[in-house]
């Protein structure tokens, strides 16, 4: 494990638009902070402008809202309209309450309202819309890393993180909800502790334990820093994604 990290913002780096090349954003930001990517490096990206580059906005006056939208959005005191998107995106709802439903994502995560929002991005009170997450943020954050290669640089590990609530705590903290390059948990089962006891069931989540660190650093209103450079991580090299987070349904104790 690391015994210094550094968090490193991307400053200045520019607004996204649909259609925006994400790497070659980071590209050319990461010459801008004159930062040179090395072995090992994290970029630790914002799920929100991945959205945006990927397109992902709907405008609430498009969507007609199913009639189980309607009875749920009377249960959470919700817009109809955007319940019904948390619904299509959703595999299943676990829990309502006013100003919140609770919902297996697609991709499997369990989130608040689907990672459906309006903050920021543009908006009106007369034509309101909302931001999607990513399709699939693991296939986001490969083709990140792919692209950034092609551009000439090390390949970094890549991380999108997005914000999230936890059971039995208040608060949000930076979980990752896509990643590409490494190893998103440190298995340490076998392992002794300084005492000499094997460890039986520890597994470090280094993958979120690095979103909640960048998402510090980024903050959540205006700061406008939407890319962390994480450097000193020393993560296990592996092609696999951040689905190995997610815990077994059969072993989820609040459902």
């Amino acid at each position: 494990m690391p015994g210094k990290l550094e968090l490193i913002p991307l400053e200045e780096f520019p607004r996204v638009l649909s259609g925006d090349d994400v790497a070659q954003l980071l590209s050319a930001s990461l010459e801008h902070n004159q930062l040179t990517l090395c072995s090992g490096d994290v970029l630790v990206i914002a799920q929100k402008i991945v959205s945006k580059a990927e397109g992902r906005y709907v405008k609430l006056s498009d969507v007609t809202p199913s009639e189980r939208a309607l009875a749920v959005a009377a249960e959470a005191d919700k817009d109809p309209r955007q319940v019904e998107l948390v619904l299509r995106e959703s595999r299943e709802v676990l829990r309502v309450r006013p100003g919140v439903i609770i919902v297996e994502h697609r991709n499997g995560y369990v989130h608040a309202n689907a990672g459906i929002d309006k903050s920021n991005i543009p908006n009106s009170k007369e034509d309101p819309q909302v931001l999607l997450l990513p399709l699939d943020s693991d296939d986001s954050a490969q083709s990140i890393r792919q692209r950034l290669a092609e551009f000439g640089h090390m390949a970094p590990q890549i991380i999108i993180n997005d914000s999230a609530g936890r059971a039995w705590r208040n608060g949000t903290v930076g979980i990752a909800i896509g990643t590409a390059g490494f190893s998103p948990l440190y298995n340490q089962i076998g392992e002794v502790d300084m005492f000499g006891n094997e460890l039986e069931v520890t597994e470090a989540a280094v993958a979120d334990e690095l979103a909640a660190a960048a998402s510090l650093v980024m903050g959540q209103a205006a700061e406008q820093c939407p890319v962390i450079l994480v450097r000193g991580a020393s993560l296990q090299a592996a092609e696999v994604d951040s689905k190995s987070l997610l815990r077994d349904k059969s072993m989820d104790m609040f459902r």
